[in-house]
């Protein structure tokens, strides 16, 4: 692999507040945690291996993609919804 050098940010809470407050992309990291524990392999630690469980990252990052671009047709198709 190449020399890969990566920076560690860490994203806090702002002091003082209470209840639901909206983090700068957290919301990307739990989304794709969230896609990827619809996975069966990955929704435990089944692997022995962290390369085997890397794999099956992959693999289903390349079974969502290919869902995302050949959609099947039986599912409607994504809108956000508008909240108040």
């Amino acid at each position: 692999q190449a020399n890969l050098t990566w920076k560690l940010e860490v994203i806090r809470r702002p002091k003082g507040v209470k209840g639901f407050v909206l983090l700068p992309k957290r919301w990307v990291v739990e989304r794709t945690f969230s896609w990827l524990g619809r996975w069966r392999r990955l929704s435990r630690d089944y692997e022995h291996w962290t390369e085997s469980s890397e794999a099956m990252i992959h693999v289903a990052s390349i079974g969502r993609m290919l869902r995302r671009l050949a959609p099947t047709g039986d599912q409607p198709p994504f809108k956000y919804r508008l909240t108040t």
